[in-house]
């Protein structure tokens, strides 16, 4: 057996060019067990193994190889320990496959392919794995979607299923293009229009209404990982973040085109100076989670950035997993680490900014002015509590030393006692630094309100850099632009081979596509990177948006990972439907909007979710991919929400401005929060009902901090690209949706709507249905409520509720970072009067009975799905 072994690992070795063994074998190793030791900042034995060059120029024992003579070469002799020394050190040892490769490399010359990626065989491909990479196919301007479809079921001796129903389709259409379900008067002129074009008609509405923007804009949200706060321990707030929120909702509001889109993202600022929207949209480049704190290294912190905006863009714009490249060359795709970084170095002149820039009229800044003084009372009663520690130190020094004047202590003696703080006993110590963490998170949002843009620059802006407080910026005047080397192993302290400013290779390859002209200077290279990837010549562009388009309609794309075109993703259903899309969509002016119309007036969008001959569809085709039916499925955690605000008439359509905090569970809310180190200032709801009841798009995105809610019903990773919200049903949403206070407090606000609109129990559980379900009740689901109304009823007149509760103070156990002793610590209550919800106590039981018959339609999968 081990003969066989040996003479296998020989015979797949000997296959293996040296610069295939240098790639997969060498190079791996060399990053993980030896540049540690022997590279940048140390190098023992004065032996640097990064490079070709160091290897033979070697160290105190020599040259460490000798190309075309292992046996004569001192690193194959440590690896083997055929001499003195044995290298890894202690008990480890490298496979024998490993020491193989590593001799077969150095007789093969030991070429270092890491500044070049020679290594990489563009041959190996399979074309299947190659589609996406190929040039559009020409569209046929005669066919629609429609004759694609129709073809893969006949072939497939499959019938479509008929049209959905009026109501059904009403619903569908307004929730996939606002988020929101039609109103029952939206409804009934509908299903009454009888003209030929009723249906295209309600398509131009919805996609003219401003709740379109908000709806799209947080599909957009989901894929570039947009959030308020920064994350890691710290997760300090971005507090300009909210500019970049509503610049998105406005371009799809505006059909800003796509490629337009593309380039104000990636390089707005260089292609458009001036443009205030082409700067705030650059925040796309920072939106990933990020750090640098006082024990940072900052060459550590920034090549995470670099590492984090590079697979970004991949992601977000091409379709491709570039960060699988970052270590070594892509596994599965044709994709060398020298890509990768060539890519990189088209962000390494790229600085954070954060300049002053007026608020925009199209931005909605009515509530700046209520927000910055809500704070400002926040950070002074905070201010106030910090002060009364230093009046209490005053105090007692001055009793101490039999003085009534703080100017009669001897000098400098009550400024040590203020820095020293001996005079505090542990609580109050452990109390005074837990308000002095929680002023600095106050005065960072104070910038919340200040007409700033959470932005990037290329090289920094003198007086506007944003990199923290602990990171030190070059004067602009004297800011050169840094190298950016191969990292083997993704390794910061072992860069291999420089290389300059690039795109990717396979595209020219593959796609016909040349690579752009990269300027080597600090300004141009992103511009230069936008538009080449907003070329209607890019294979992916265009591709991988018509697809995301296609996905948020029908619940997954014709290709099944929207964001990973390569190898390891689904190949599509309908390849030549995907091109014509494609290809639509750049005829259009890469407008979103005529991508809607083109799916949504399909014979496919508009089919019904039941199909009479389904126990042969799931035989067939249990996945509908060739979609002989609509795929019933259920609405996101957000439209969720909005619809149980809109049913219960307490939506607030206010658009824009900066973050609001809704109502989330109390447990949640007043559990002990963890930041910066230590205990974080407790979750307050916004004051006012108008503004906790917003859309969920624009409530406040704390990395660290997730609406329970929106967590519960699959909401999107705030640090992670989404390209598809997945869907799971867990008992905790039940928890949430029937037992949650603030779906109950709604359902008791639905039915005091109700009532108002309804003066009759029958009268009011057909408006309920109506507002619900947009539709009327069937008589026995009428009979059933009534029924159910009146035992609620009488059950609510037996057992009245108790009156609104006072809240109590909120305490919560600190452990102190010195000590590891426990304290107490008092959170500060919100200066601002609450507005509350109705209260059960100041209704009477049957509205409490009807709030009962709301929270069954809410929790009802005809509520929560699409059909």
């Amino acid at each position: 057996m081990r003969l066989f072994i040996h003479l296998y690992v020989t015979v797949t070795l000997a296959a293996q060019t040296p610069e295939d063994l240098f790639r997969r074998k060498v190079q791996p190793v060399l990053a993980k067990d030896c540049v540690g030791c022997h590279g940048e900042g140390q190098t023992l034995s004065r032996l640097d193994l990064r490079s070709r060059e160091a290897m033979l120029k070697g160290g105190a024992r020599g040259p460490s190889i000798v190309p075309g003579k292992s046996g004569e070469s001192l690193l194959f002799q440590v690896l083997t320990g055929s001499g003195k020394l044995q290298m890894p050190p202690g008990d480890k040892r490298l496979p024998a496959d490993v020491v193989e490769a590593f001799a077969r490399w150095i007789d093969g010359g030991a070429p270092y392919s890491a500044a070049s990626s020679a290594a990489t065989n563009w041959d190996t491909y399979k074309e299947e794995d190659l589609w996406a990479f190929r040039p559009l196919k020409p569209r046929d301007k005669r066919r629609s979607i429609d004759d694609f479809i129709s073809a893969e079921l006949r072939k497939n001796s499959l019938a479509p299923a008929p049209p959905a129903d009026r109501r059904t389709l009403i619903r569908r259409a307004a929730i996939d293009l606002t988020g929101l379900p039609p109103t029952p008067e939206e409804v009934a002129a509908f299903v009454n229009d009888k003209s030929a074009d009723a249906y295209p008609k309600l398509i131009e509405r919805l996609l003219a209404s401003p709740r379109y923007g908000e709806r799209w804009g947080r599909h957009w949200l989901d894929v570039v990982r947009y959030a308020d706060s920064s994350g890691y321990s710290n997760d300090f707030e971005r507090p300009n973040a909210w500019r970049f929120r509503d610049y998105v909702i406005r371009a799809f509001n505006n059909d800003k085109p796509y490629d337009r889109f593309i380039r104000e993202q990636v390089a707005g600022d260089e292609l458009y100076p001036g443009n205030a929207e082409a700067l705030i949209a650059t925040g796309f480049l920072r939106a990933g989670p990020w750090e640098h704190t006082g024990m940072s290294v900052e060459a550590v912190t920034r090549q995470m950035f670099l590492d984090d905006v590079t697979n970004s863009v991949g992601v977000t714009f091409l379709g491709l997993t570039l960060g699988c490249a970052r270590c070594h060359d892509h596994k599965f795709d044709p994709i060398p680490t020298r890509d990768y970084y060539r890519v990189q170095a088209v962000f390494a002149t790229t600085e954070f900014a954060r300049p002053k820039l007026p608020f925009l009229p199209e931005e909605n800044v009515a509530d700046v002015e209520f927000g910055r003084a809500h704070l400002n009372k926040v950070v002074s009663r905070t201010g106030s509590a910090i002060k009364s520690f230093d009046e209490r130190i005053t105090r007692e020094v001055m009793k101490r030393h039999g003085v009534t004047r703080p100017e009669d202590l001897p000098p400098g003696l009550l400024k040590k006692a203020l820095q020293e703080r001996k005079e505090l006993s542990p609580d109050e110590f452990e109390n005074f630094k837990l308000y002095q963490k929680h002023m600095q998170l106050y005065r960072e949002s104070q910038d919340r309100y200040e007409p700033k843009a959470f932005a990037v620059s290329s090289g920094p802006l003198d007086g506007a850099t944003d990199g923290g407080p602990n990171l030190k910026y070059p004067s602009a005047a004297s800011y050169k632009a840094p190298d950016v080397h191969i990292l083997p192993g993704g390794n910061v302290q072992s860069p291999a081979g420089k290389v300059s400013p690039g795109a990717l290779a396979l595209l020219a390859r593959y796609g016909d596509y040349p690579e752009p002209e990269m300027p080597a200077g600090i300004a141009g290279r992103r511009t230069a990177l936008a538009n080449w990837i907003a070329s209607p010549k890019n294979p992916l562009t265009a591709r991988v948006m018509a697809n995301r388009i296609w996905q948020y309609h029908f619940g997954k794309g014709i290709a099944g990972d929207s964001s990973n075109f390569g190898k390891m993703g689904k190949k599509p259903s309908h390849p030549e439907l995907l091109d014509w899309l494609a290809g639509h969509f750049i005829d259009s002016g890469w407008s979103v909007k005529a991508m809607h119309r083109a799916i949504m007036l399909s014979a496919a969008y508009q089919r019904s979710g039941n199909h009479p001959g389904m126990d042969a569809v799931r035989t067939q085709d249990p996945e509908n991919l060739l979609l002989s039916h609509y795929s019933p499925r259920r609405v996101e955690a957000e439209v969720l929400r909005d619809s149980i605000l809109a049913a219960a008439g307490e939506l607030s359509l206010e658009t824009g401005g900066p973050g609001v905090f809704p109502q989330i569970n109390d447990d949640v809310a007043r559990q002990p929060q963890h930041r910066m180190g230590s205990l974080a200032p407790a979750y307050h709801p916004s004051p006012l009902k108008r503004l906790r009841n917003r859309r969920s798009i624009y409530a406040f995105q704390q990395r660290s901090m997730v609406d329970p809610m929106i967590d519960v019903f699959n909401g999107p990773s705030l640090d992670l690209s989404c390209e598809r919200r997945e869907t799971s049903t867990v008992p905790t949403q039940a928890f949430s949706l029937f037992n949650g206070r603030f779906v109950q407090d709604m359902a008791l606000a639905f039915a005091a709507r109700v009532e108002k609109e309804a003066s009759t129990p029958a009268a009011q559980i057909g408006r309920a249905f109506e507002l619900a379900y947009g539709r009327p009740p069937s008589a026995r689901e009428a009979e059933l409520a009534l029924a159910h109304l009146a035992r609620m009823t009488e059950q609510h007149r037996a057992a009245p509720p108790p009156p609104r509760q006072r809240e109590k103070p909120l305490v919560h156990k600190i452990t102190s970072e010195l000590t590891g002793e426990t304290f107490l610590f008092t959170q500060q209550p919100d200066p601002e009067p609450y507005e509350h919800n109705l209260h059960p106590s100041e209704t009477r039981p049957e509205t409490r009975a009807l709030a009962d018959v709301a929270l069954v339609l809410l929790n009802s999968n005809e509520f929560a799905y699409l059909y």
